[in-house]
This record gives structure tokens, sequence and C-alpha cells, in this order.
């Protein structure tokens, strides 16, 4: 499965920056990705940001390995934590 990584940074308090990637299969609206990096930031304690281009931004498209195209089979996305998540 092809994917694609769009790479994100949240403001976790006004001296941390959360950065993540979130992958997608790579026809998955971008609309969408906002929606899974919401319930992702709400599973970590942040349920009220609102994930724009400004933070989330299209990377590149990648390969996906076994598990990756697992989760995004079973829940849309995948997200691979980079700092302070």
């Amino acid at each position: 499965m092809k994917v694609s990584v769009y790479d994100t940074y949240v403001p976790k308090n006004e001296h941390i920056v959360m950065h993540f990637d979130i992958l997608v299969e790579d026809n998955d609206a971008v609309q969408n990705v906002y929606k899974y990096g919401k319930e992702y930031l709400t599973e970590k304690g942040i349920p009220d940001f609102n994930l724009t281009t400004k933070e989330c931004n299209f990377c590149h498209m990648e390969a996906a390995p076994a598990k990756v195209e697992q989760s995004i089979r079973e829940k849309g996305y995948y997200i691979i934590e980079m700092e302070n998540c």
C-alpha cells in the first residue's frame, strides 16, 4: 500500500511542540487527515485543537510496512510519534 505522510507540529504548551506524522492511504481526503489528527490529539489530552495547513502539511508518499498498512485498514490512519508526544 502506498501512503501519504503528513508532517504535523502542534503546540503542547507555550514551550513544547509535538511533532508527529499522520500516515493515510494515498487517496484519502485531507479533511480526513485533520479528523484523524484530532482523534490522536484527543487521545493525548489535547481535545480542543483543530488542525489546519499551518500545523499539518503533506510531506511525501512511501510504501507502508505491514503494521502501518494494518492500522490504516483498521482505523484509517497510523501515527509516527517523533518529538514530545
